[in-house]
């Protein structure tokens, strides 16, 4: 895959259609080799595919470094996680994962309770979906929990009076992964999983149609 031709709107397409339940990366790979790019072109591409391949190892750093900066404050700390809760729900497989882990959860005290929590079922005609299903999270709208779980954090961050201070963790968090995606070099194994992603991406087209 040429990274240098995948613009900013299709990284940001591809990690919110990925799936995330994969394991991070071990530590010995991400901090493996390390090379400086011989031009931007080269950096533009490894940034782009490393930012893809290692991004569950980028996100628990970034939750790592806000937890630091919050273990005075154990209102900012629910704040965060709640934080990264609502970002991650706006990934496509892990909100299902999420509502599939809560409903059999759910389902073990009361079955009843857990059949209302079912997705609603799209529309069908000729056989095919009319139109393309979208995300419910415990049968309620994607946004729902989203909105809900936005809101927790916003107010727990007024209450801990951490604003400033999770938005000083958070650029550092996201510098601190820029640097190690445009310094760490791109290995066979990146190469491998980005072709690999692609053939999943195809074929799960192909089989909407």
């Amino acid at each position: 895959m040429d990274w240098s031709n995948v613009t900013a709107e299709d990284l940001v397409e591809a990690l919110r259609e990925v799936d995330w339940s994969s394991p991070p990366r071990p530590l010995s790979e991400f901090f493996s080799r390390f090379t400086v790019p011989r031009s931007y072109a080269k950096w533009n591409s490894r940034l782009k595919c490393n930012l893809y391949y290692y991004r569950t190892n980028y996100f628990i750093m970034i939750v790592f470094i806000l937890g630091i900066g919050f273990l005075r404050r154990p209102h900012a700390i629910v704040a965060a996680l709640m934080t990264a809760l609502s970002i991650a729900l706006l990934n496509d497989s892990f909100a299902a994962t999420f509502s599939e882990k809560v409903t059999r959860t759910v389902r073990q005290f009361s079955p009843h309770l857990a059949a209302k929590m079912r997705a609603p079922l799209a529309p069908v005609i000729r056989g095919r979906p009319s139109v393309k299903r979208a995300i419910h999270i415990c049968g309620r709208p994607r946004w729902v929990f989203v909105l809900l779980f936005s809101t927790v954090s916003f107010f727990l961050w007024i209450v801990s009076c951490g604003i400033l201070m999770v938005l000083l963790a958070f650029a550092i968090g996201l510098l601190a992964a820029v640097i190690h995606a445009s310094f760490r070099t791109p290995n066979l194994k990146a190469r491998l999983n980005t072709f690999r992603e692609e053939f999943r991406a195809v074929w799960r087209n192909y089989s909407e149609l």
